[in-house]
């Protein structure tokens, strides 16, 4: 993840004081980013999701973000382009890894730290090398001294001086010695160097050149020996856990712990030095301590246990995720899962706002996930997680990760010959395509899924791609076809009962006729999908379709009708949280309004669609600002449509 700063903060890290030095000349803030360059996982970030997670640290909403790196890059540096801001590359890998997050402007400072030389950035780029050395045997002692104390040190400098040699003088060992010493102030010094010369690990080319591994691993392994059993067997089975932080009923699910037997181990791993706590219950591995962990744990843990407790994580996050989906997509169809049987239960959520909070906060865990089952053969887990996460990364318009961990699930259940799998993740990635604004693809990949369902035998699934087949046609302006397919769909949802698909059905039905202009048959559609839709519980399309009865009455020029359906659909939205459905309803009222000749009406209505709209970074932002600049200038051709929200089965 990255950090956005403003003013100094404190650290403890000495690649980044240089940066904290420096920080007040940059009044517009910092910027802060691991790159994961020699990460032991290999995961290194790329290029296009640091630019990604710089935007969103610049406050830039995911719907703003535009497709493609060269698009990213041009934004990134155009909203620098004025800024005096700190940017640190931190963990860097290569040249190529660094260059697109290079901001264009003089009044920015970028520094950059690798275990590489970079010498392209200097060669291309201008860029400033500086070798940062160990530090000298002088300064390693002062930092013991502050650690122990001067009186420690002077009692015994001998044993001072060889724990400095067994540490290569390098901080972070340093650090950990010390703080193992001042756990047991009765121990001698001697007592201390001896165990770390006696330490024969292989992190000894860690002074002399790039290998990750290095002498700290006799540091390492002293304070993982001083752990209790329990809490050793934690700190190596984190080893396997691929994601930029844990939290600690993950960390329990991994372990298969009871979730307080859990957090008192993290409490011990963290004393220990051997964990950090950066957030209250969450927890992140130094890249050197997860390269000993992902050792210690194949050393240790037989090959069936690293593969139950991996699965045990997996299945966590499956069943989490899934607890979090009926309150983000009420009533939908759930994707079966096989029964919950581990010692940590997954989370429960009581409102739609904490079961959202939690996805975004582990949603880079949570893609992780989706890789690491791929990888691991966990084929349900690979192609299900993104199924359950369909709500969320369509609610945030998370479409990167929408696509990419769909496509991921794809690529596992064809592997694995899971067809069940396959006609799912055809859905899925054919939604994240049709939200990307690729109806086109998404036509040719439901088609897919619906010939794959019919030889499944699964009436349900089938049905609803007929259904979504009719929603894509839609948004690629096939309005015949749209109808053709949605009617299909329709006749599918009654004749099986369904009255889910059939009010979504009815409701797109009516929104292809009114765009034909069939005003007549669309509101006869609309008006018997609000019934259905309110016997099945699904407020979020009885908004919408509340919605477009209002656009219709409008144009109509039933003004007072309008208005009315506006403010049921508000009322539907607010109700359940639908913010951009809110914004859109907005929009078309204050059309409403303006109709009527009521222009403060309008421009009261257009404010609040544009806060909404503003705060989300919708595309549509821009077409109310119009719209206000038309009232102002007395124009009165501020009307417009504005589109509707997309509506799948």
């Amino acid at each position: 993840s990255a950090r956005w700063r403003h003013g100094r903060h404190r650290q403890v890290n000495p690649r980044r004081d240089r940066a904290h030095r420096v920080g007040d000349r940059f009044p517009d803030g910092q910027l802060y980013i691991n790159l994961r360059g020699f990460d032991p996982t290999g995961s290194a970030v790329t290029p296009d999701d640091a630019v990604r997670t710089f935007l969103d640290a610049l406050g830039v909403p995911p719907m703003r973000i535009p497709a493609g790196l060269d698009a990213q890059v041009a934004l990134y540096r155009s909203l620098l382009a004025r800024r005096r801001v700190l940017v640190l590359l931190d963990n860097a890998r290569d040249t190529e890894q660094v260059r697109p997050l290079l901001p264009g402007s003089p009044g920015c400072l970028v520094i950059v730290t690798s275990r590489n030389r970079l010498t392209g950035l200097v060669a291309g780029e201008g860029a400033h090398p500086l070798t940062l050395d160990q530090l000298t045997s002088a300064e390693a002692r002062d930092l013991l001294a502050l650690r122990l104390g001067t009186d420690r040190l002077a009692a015994e400098p001998r044993a001072a001086d060889e724990i400095v040699s067994r540490c290569g003088r390098l901080p972070l060992a340093l650090a950990i010695v010390a703080a193992h010493a001042r756990a047991r102030p009765d121990f001698p010094l001697s007592a201390i160097a001896d165990e770390v010369s006696d330490s024969h690990g292989s992190l000894d080319a860690f002074a002399g050149g790039d290998d990750i591994t290095t002498d700290v691993r006799a540091v390492f392994s002293w304070s993982y020996k001083a752990l209790s059993a329990p809490a050793a067997r934690v700190f190596r089975l984190l080893g396997l856990h691929a994601g930029p932080d844990v939290s600690a009923p993950a960390a329990a699910a991994l372990a298969g712990l009871a979730p307080r037997a859990a957090r008192a181990l993290l409490t011990e791993l963290t004393r220990a030095h051997l964990l950090t706590e950066h957030r209250p219950g969450r927890y992140t591995l130094h890249d050197l301590l997860r390269v000993y962990a992902a050792e210690r744990v194949r050393a240790e843990e037989t090959p069936e246990e690293r593969d139950l407790a991996l699965r045990r994580l997996l299945s966590w996050y499956l069943h989490t995720a899934d607890a979090a989906y009926p309150h983000i997509t009420p009533n939908r169809r759930r994707i079966r899962l096989e029964p919950w049987d581990g010692e940590c239960p997954p989370l429960e959520f009581p409102t739609q706002e904490r079961a959202v909070e939690w996805c975004e906060t582990e949603r880079s865990n949570l893609v992780v996930a989706v890789h690491q089952a791929h990888q691991a053969g966990q084929t349900g887990i690979a192609w299900r997680l993104p199924a359950v996460l369909w709500g969320f990364f369509y609610l945030r318009s998370h479409t990167h990760d929408w696509l990419d961990t769909s496509r991921t699930g794809l690529a596992a259940a064809r592997a694995a010959g899971d067809r069940e799998g396959e006609a799912q993740s055809l859905s899925d990635t054919a939604a994240a395509l049709r939200s990307s604004g690729r109806p086109d693809e998404a036509i040719e990949l439901l088609h897919e899924a619906l010939e794959l369902n019919e030889e499944l035998g699964d009436g349900e699934a089938r049905s609803s791609v007929i259904s979504n087949l009719g929603d894509a046609y839609l948004h690629a302006g096939r309005l015949d076809k749209s109808v053709e397919y949605t009617r299909r769909g329709l006749a599918l949802d009654r004749v099986a009962g369904s009255v889910w698909g059939e009010g979504i059905a009815l409701s797109n039905l009516g929104d292809a006729y009114q765009r034909m202009g069939r005003y007549d048959e669309a509101l006869g559609c609309l008006e018997r999908a609000l019934v259905v839709l309110r016997a099945g519980g699904n407020r979020w399309v009885e908004g919408v379709t509340l919605d477009i009865l209002g656009t219709i009455h409008r144009r109509l020029g039933h003004y007072a009708e309008s208005v009315e359906h506006y403010r049921q659909a508000l009322a539907t939205h607010r109700d359940i949280g639908n913010r951009w459905g809110e914004g859109h309803t907005l929009g078309h009222l204050g059309d409403a309004h303006l109709d009527a000749d009521e222009p403060e009406a309008a421009r009261t209505s257009w404010r609040q669609a544009l806060a909404i709209f503003a705060e989300f970074g919708h595309p549509d932002a821009e077409k109310i600002r119009e719209r206000l600049a038309g009232l102002r200038a007395g124009a009165a051709g501020a009307r417009g449509r504005g589109a509707a929200p997309r509506r799948t089965a």
